[in-house]
Formats: structure tokens, C-alpha cells, sequence
């Protein structure tokens, strides 16, 4: 069932988060972040601060959803900020059950408003961010629509990563680490899946299963493997063989489809 198109009515994308969507559980997690980040972090090195994935969407559920946290620093990361942010994460998901993880990305202005990073990371802080504190650095970027070099800029680098991630699979030798390594990899394919199809479809949406089904509509032909790793990447632990089966299989095949209709990712600096 296709739910919308996550478009505004120029055709360009609406961002998809909203404080005010963060439900009541999540609401003291979201509080006591900001108090951490303005302990750990002054005004001098943090320009703004940023929530996504399932918490501002107001999808998110206790105890299985985690909290994603983008923060945009004045310049480039230092050992001395991972090391902040470490702390934070490490203080919140031990004081808040409600969070499976907290996980804090770090980035300085200058990379995310960069050109190279234009339909990539900054597509990513102006479309799928919702702002938590600081200038909203959207402002400074573009409107974006669903384009073949957005598609290209966000997920045209699997066939890249794909040895990697073989190697990763390889070297798990725990069930944690191999049900953290298929949830990360299944994720990651249904993402590149519907961005393949994303500008022939004409929107947008993070919903895993509606992306598996979306895709779907254009590549019958690898639906239920879609789905399958679309179902995976919200429940690993329940697919204990899917990891080697998508890795060998859907993976490769999408890989190749991907650089054939719109191109391999630009290198970065």
C-alpha cells in the first residue's frame, strides 16, 4: 500500500520530521539531549543540532527504536568531540530504556554546505534533519526534488562498499554481531532499492516497507527479496540466513543495476 509521496505541491520534498511529532516517551530522551549536548558542547564549537529517522517522524517504538542525532560543528570533528559524543550516547541509553541505542553523527558546516556534498549531506541535513537547536542549516541549501543525480549522490556507492561489507559478514562470529550486521545490511538495500526507482516514482518515503513496495512495482522480478530484507532490517534476529542469501544475491544484482541507470557516486575529497 502506497501511503503518499512525501512531496509538497511544487514537487519538491517536504521535510519529513517535526518536533512536535516526537511522541510522549521519547519526549524526556529528546530533553535530556539537548541539556547534554549544550554541557559537552558550547556555543563556540556547536552550530546547530539536528534529530532523524523514526523518533521525529513519531514512528519510533519503546524500546526497540533508537535515536539518530546529526550535530553540525563550526569546523571538522576532533578526537575531542567523538570522544563528547561517545559520552552523551553512552549516558542516555543507560539512563533512558525507552532508547535501544543512541548514536550521534558529527559533521563541521563547512562539509555539509560544500558542493560536493549538495545532493548528498546536504540533501540529507535539509530533507530527512529536523532541527533540534542552532540556525537551521536548510536555509542555506536548496529545494530538492526526486532526481537520478540525488539518486546517484545518496546511493551510488554500493557497488563500491559491497567487498566491505562481504568481509564484515566473513569475520562476525557471534549472533550479536552478525543480527547488527544484517539489520545495518538490510537497511541499506532497501534504501538503495528505492532510490533506484525513486525518480520514476516521483517521491520520497523512509517507511522500509512501503520502500520495499515501491520498489516492487518496478522490479518484480526481486519483490520478495526486497521485502524479505525490508522485514530483516526491523527484526534481524529473526532471519539468521538472510545475511550470506541478500550479500550473494539482491545485493550484487542492485549494485550493477544501480551504476547502469544512474551512475556510480562522485568520489569525495
Amino acid at each position: 500500500m502506497i501511503h503518499g509521496t512525501g512531496m509538497d505541491g511544487d514537487g519538491c520534498f517536504r521535510r519529513e520530521g517535526a518536533l512536535d511529532r516526537v511522541s510522549a516517551p521519547f519526549a524526556p530522551v529528546v530533553a535530556a539531549l539537548g541539556a547534554r549536548l549544550g554541557d559537552r558542547f558550547g556555543p563556540g564549537r556547536l552550530h546547530s543540532s539536528y534529530l532523524y529517522g523514526s523518533v521525529p517522524r513519531g514512528t519510533a517504538v519503546p524500546g526497540v527504536s533508537d535515536l539518530d542525532v546529526l550535530l553540525a560543528l563550526r569546523d571538522g570533528p576532533t578526537d575531542a568531540d567523538r570522544a563528547a559524543a561517545r559520552a552523551v550516547e553512552d549516558r542516555l541509553d543507560a539512563a533512558f530504556p525507552q532508547v535501544n541505542g543512541v548514536g550521534i553523527l558529527l559533521f563541521g558546516v563547512p562539509r555539509l554546505l560544500s558542493a560536493p556534498e549538495r545532493y548528498d549531506l546536504g540533501w540529507f541535513v535539509a530533507c530527512l534533519c529536523t532541527p533540534l537547536s542552532g540556525p537551521d542549516l536548510a536555509a542555506r541549501l536548496p529545494r530538492y526534488r526526486p532526481t537520478s543525480l540525488l539518486a546517484r549522490e545518496t546511493n551510488g556507492d554500493l557497488h563500491h562498499d559491497l567487498p566491505g561489507l562481504r568481509a564484515k559478514a566473513a569475520a562476525a562470529t557471534t549472533d550479536a554481531e552478525r543480527i547488527r550486521l544484517t539489520r545495518g545490511v538490510a537497511r541499506r538495500l532497501v534504501r538503495t532499492g528505492f532510490t533506484l526507482v525513486m525518480p520514476r516514482w516521483g517521491g520520497w518515503t523512509s517507511d522500509l516497507a512501503e520502500s520495499a513496495e515501491v520498489f516492487g512495482r518496478y522490479y518484480p522480478a526481486h519483490a520478495e527479496e526486497m521485502r524479505a530484507a525490508a522485514h530483516a532490517g526491523r527484526t534481524p534476529a529473526a532471519y539468521p540466513e538472510l545475511l550470506d542469501q541478500l550479500l550473494s544475491g539482491l545485493a550484487p544484482w542492485l549494485a550493477g543495476e544501480y551504476l547502469a541507470v544512474h551512475g556510480a557516486k562522485a568520489p569525495r575529497p
